[in-house]
C-alpha cells in the first residue's frame, strides 16, 4: 500500500499544481522512487491511494509495469493513514503488506531496506514492524524524534523526553486484522502503532543508509545533493 492521497501543504505552492508525489528528487518522482524500491524487493501488486490532483497520479501511474498498481480512490474524502488503508483492505488481501508513505526516500550503504525488513518480520511475535531512521544522520528532518528501541527491535514512545534517537521513515509492515476494530472514516495509523505498543509487538528495523526527509520546496535540492553523492545511487 502506498500513500499517494495527501494535500503535501508544506510544499506549496509546488503542490498548488502537481501533486507531491509527483515531485521529482534527481530527475525521478518520489512515487517512483518509493515503486521502484518495492518493485526491487520483490513486490509485484501495489494498491496506490490518490486524492489530490487524483488524475495526475492516475496518468503518471499508467505508464508503470512493475509493480502491478491497482488504484484505490479517495476523490470523495481524504481519510489519512489508517482510514486509506481500511477502505484499500479488499484491494490488498489477507497476507502481511508494506505500508509505505510515497516520498518515502533514502539512500542505502548497507543492505537493502525493504528485504532486511521482510527478512526480520516475524508475525508470531509482531503486529507492526517500522522502519526506522537514525535522527543523526537524517537530512532535513528537524523534529525530536519518534521512538526509543531497546535490544530486541521494540518499540516505545518517545513521550515526555526531550529527544529519541529514531524517526519512523515512512515504511512499515503490517497484518490486515488489524484494522478489524478501527473507526469508520479518517484515522491516523498512531492508532494502530500505540495498540501494538501497548502489547509488546511493535518492532523497529534500522535503515542502513541515510534517510532523505524532503518536507518543503527547499529540502529538495539538499536531498538531490545527498542522492546524487550516495555510493552506490539507488534510483
Amino acid at each position: 500500500m502506498v500513500l499517494a492521497a495527501g494535500l503535501g501543504q508544506r510544499m506549496r505552492p509546488i503542490t498548488d499544481t502537481l501533486p507531491k508525489p509527483l515531485v521529482k528528487i534527481g530527475g525521478r518522482s518520489m512515487l517512483d522512487h518509493m515503486l521502484d524500491r518495492l518493485a526491487d524487493a520483490g513486490v509485484e501488486e501495489a494498491v496506490v491511494n490518490v486524492h489530490h490532483l487524483a488524475g495526475q497520479v492516475e496518468t503518471h501511474l499508467a505508464g508503470r509495469l512493475r509493480p502491478h498498481i491497482t488504484v484505490s480512490d479517495e476523490r470523495a474524502e481524504l481519510l489519512e493513514t489508517g482510514g486509506g488503508v481500511k477502505k484499500a483492505l479488499p484491494l490488498l488481501g489477507t497476507a502481511p503488506f508494506f505500508h509505505t508513505n510515497s516520498d518515502a526516500l533514502w539512500s542505502e550503504t548497507g543492505k537493502p531496506a525493504l528485504p532486511a525488513m521482510a527478512q526480520r518480520w516475524e508475525p508470531e511475535r509482531m503486529d507492526i514492524l517500522l522502519l526506522l531512521a537514525d535522527m543523526e544522520t537524517s537530512l532535513g528532518f528537524d523534529g525530536a524524534g519518534d521512538f526509543f528501541c531497546d535490544g530486541d527491535g521494540r518499540l516505545a514512545r518517545r513521550g515526555a523526553a526531550a529527544r529519541a534517537p529514531w524517526a519512523y521513515a515512512g515504511v512499515a509492515i503490517l497484518k490486515p486484522g488489524l484494522f478489524a476494530d478501527t473507526p469508520e472514516g479518517p484515522f491516523s495509523l498512531n492508532l494502530l502503532f500505540d495498540r501494538a505498543i501497548a502489547q509488546g509487538r511493535l518492532f523497529g528495523e534500522v535503515l542502513e543508509g541515510r534517510w532523505l526527509h524532503v518536507g518543503t520546496p527547499e529540502a529538495i535540492a539538499p536531498a538531490e545533493a545527498a542522492l546524487a553523492a550516495a555510493q552506490p545511487v539507488h534510483a
